[in-house]
């Protein structure tokens, strides 16, 4: 049998991809994922077009629209794409913009001096993963026009009326054979970034509306965003479910170094540290120049003031940057002409000049206020104090809990069922509720790769202890014992070293019922506030129980809704039995191990952060003290939820 002709690998073997293409076929090195956060991310990429023409000083109202076809609809009153031709390409300038990657004048400082956008692809990307896009301009008297299909254009741009408007409107529908999870828009998502958009742009009106919904008048739903005070005004609406220890914001904006530097901070009764961080209107969760800026400030500025006031005089041991941050509320924002983004997840910005203008602007900002307020200037002092007294009996707290981790194999928690596997990529550990549930847990596991660690009823609620308590915490201990991780280093020490991380899926296991909810609420609040790297690195897993066995005679199945069970039943054909599971505790192992822990068939939900300054603010009004808001978030959320009479 003759050999078959060996392939020549040749100039012809390489796939050279134009933009468009290489944007469809590798959708996630543009856009980050295909997922809901993807999808999402089209929307942001097409308002930060807006956001640019508004920061300019060009466009002051912007509305966003989710149509019923589940297309969006975004248009601003700016000065409109230009249409003339592009001398370099032969082409409509529009036609440019859009389907040219890396083209718009975000590249011109002309243009713009600075933009948002995180990966500077723009519209263009958005164009190439939609089935369908139509760009509508109003400038220079008339309306012109330009549709595309998979980012190709159908026909040249061309006029279509006349108008005594300006702006852009650009009208996408996703691509499902890219977005295959879902092209479902979320309501609640965009309102979130909205809102965050009109804060740190203070002055701009953005009008979202979902035309798929109507309320009970019969409107469609909607929400209209705008801010006059900007962080200020943030500063109260994250801190509004917590209580002030001062009299009001602290904020300044103003130029240090030719950046734009807006900075709002305010001190409560809380004992956790929440800074948020913005470069362009991007959320730099990973931080950077600018927070280190911002500390260095706060840290240089507040010492300098409690040395001279002598009310350190007595303490037996020195205040650090940790104590003077603990309750603080800050949201730093600038705007850098050319950001240098590095990180994980490319959201840490690394120009070092931001460093020293952000520390300085800080440092006058407060030592201003301290000059002019002295009362809230003790009490800040105070809290600093209290804070530096409960950091010490937490190191010790803490230590234990190092020295504890840092044991052998046999130093592992007793209650801890571990898994044979020794790579961390490939275990996971099963947070139970309750030893019950653990016990059957342990039964049904694979242990090969599966540990289980039951928990003992509800967990601390963090949102409300000093961290010394935290740690005091058996349970807290515990968790972090058996998954290997360790607190503190030189420069913060709050952060977690993930280096020996023991599961690189760690799951929470609870029952389907309004106690089981509420201990994975608590255990969320408790990853947020002290493990968020865990939840940023994609590590936490909530399992999903299925609520209803639905069986007649040898068939059975099981259900996770309402709607499915009653699906089923109807298959079914009547004559069926129906088993409502309020507890994990009713299954046993095998039961458990076919519906919620078999990799093949279970259904885990990933926990990420869409929005950190929004699950700051869900986190400390569901686990905090305030009543109000939490009743009505929850009957607000309550069509979304699964509750036991």
């Amino acid at each position: 049998m003759s050999e078959e002709p060996k392939k020549q690998y040749s100039a012809d073997s390489i796939q050279a991809l134009e933009g468009m293409e290489h944007v469809r076929m590798r959708p996630s090195m543009y856009i980050g994922d295909t997922g809901v956060r993807g999808l999402h991310h089209l929307v942001y990429e097409v308002v930060d077009n807006s956001i640019d023409e508004a920061m300019a000083g060009h466009c002051d109202t912007i509305k966003v629209t989710i149509n019923e076809d589940g297309s969006v609809r975004t248009e601003d009153n700016g000065r409109g794409i230009p249409i003339d031709l592009h001398k370099k390409e032969g082409v409509s300038a529009l036609q440019v913009v859009m389907t040219k990657i890396g083209a718009g004048g975000k590249f011109d400082k002309d243009s713009y001096k600075v933009s948002g956008g995180l990966h500077g692809v723009g519209v263009s990307c958005v164009n190439a993963l939609s089935s369908h896009l139509k760009a509508t301009v109003y400038r220079d008297g008339q309306i012109w026009e330009q549709e595309y299909e998979l980012g190709k254009p159908l026909y040249p741009v061309k006029p279509v009326g006349e108008t005594e408007l300006a702006g852009t409107v650009v009208t996408f529908k996703p691509d499902p054979t890219i977005f295959q999870q879902t092209v479902d828009f979320s309501y609640e998502t965009l309102a979130s970034r909205m809102r965050e958009l009109a804060f740190l742009n203070k002055g701009i009106t953005i009008i979202l509306t979902d035309k798929r919904e109507k309320d009970d008048k019969g409107e469609f739903l909607n929400e209209t965003f705008h801010s006059e005070e900007g962080l200020k005004e943030f500063i109260k609406f994250l801190d509004g479910n917590r209580e002030p220890i001062i009299s009001e914001v602290i904020s300044m904006e103003g130029e240090k170094n030719e950046i734009p530097v807006e900075v709002a901070m305010v001190y409560n009764t809380s004992f956790n540290e929440n800074l948020h961080s913005y470069v362009n209107n991007i959320n730099t969760h990973e931080g950077g120049t600018h927070l280190s800026g911002f500390r260095r400030g706060l840290t240089t500025t507040l010492k300098k003031y409690a040395d001279a006031s002598g009310m350190l005089d007595k303490l037996k041991f020195e205040i650090t940057g940790d104590d003077f941050r603990e309750g603080l509320t800050a949201i730093i924002s600038v705007k850098v002409a050319e950001p240098q983004f590095e990180g994980q997840t490319k959201t840490k910005l690394g120009n070092r000049e931001v460093t020293s203008a952000v520390s300085q602007a800080v440092s006058e900002m407060l030592e201003n206020y301290l000059e002019e307020n002295p009362n809230d200037a003790k009490t800040i002092i105070q809290k600093v104090i209290l804070a530096a007294q409960a950091r010490n009996a937490a190191k010790k707290a803490r230590d234990m809990v190092q020295r504890k981790t840092a044991m052998s194999i046999g130093g592992l928690p007793g209650k801890l069922s571990d898994c044979s596997e020794q790579d961390p990529t490939q275990s996971e550990v099963f947070l139970v509720e309750g030893d019950s549930a653990g016990g059957t847990a342990k039964q049904g596991r694979d242990r090969r790769f599966q540990a289980i660690l039951p928990l003992r009823g509800k967990i601390l609620n963090v949102e409300k202890a000093m961290t010394h308590r935290v740690f005091d915490n058996e349970e807290i201990k515990n968790i972090y014992t058996a998954l290997g991780v360790t607190i503190g280093t030189e420069e913060d020490s709050k952060a977690l070293n993930t280096d020996k991380l023991r599961y690189h899926k760690i799951v929470i296991m609870c029952d389907a019922d309004v106690d089981g909810s509420h201990i994975e609420t608590l255990i969320l609040t408790f990853f947020f506030r002290y493990m968020k790297e865990l939840i940023e690195g994609g590590n936490i897993y909530i399992a999903t129980p299925p609520l209803y066995l639905v069986k007649k005679g040898n068939k059975k199945r099981y259900a996770w809704s309402e709607e499915e069970r009653d699906e089923i039943a109807e298959s079914y054909s009547g004559g069926v039995q129906i088993q409502r599971y309020k507890g994990l505790g009713e299954m046993n192992a095998e039961q458990l191990w076919d519906t919620t822990m078999d990799p093949e068939r279970r259904k885990l939900r990933q926990v990420n952060i869409d929005n950190s300054s929004e699950a700051d603010r869900i986190f400390s009004m569901l686990m905090g003290d305030e009543v109000p808001p939490r009743r009505e978030f929850i009957e607000k959320n309550a069509k979304y939820a699964n509750i036991d009479a």
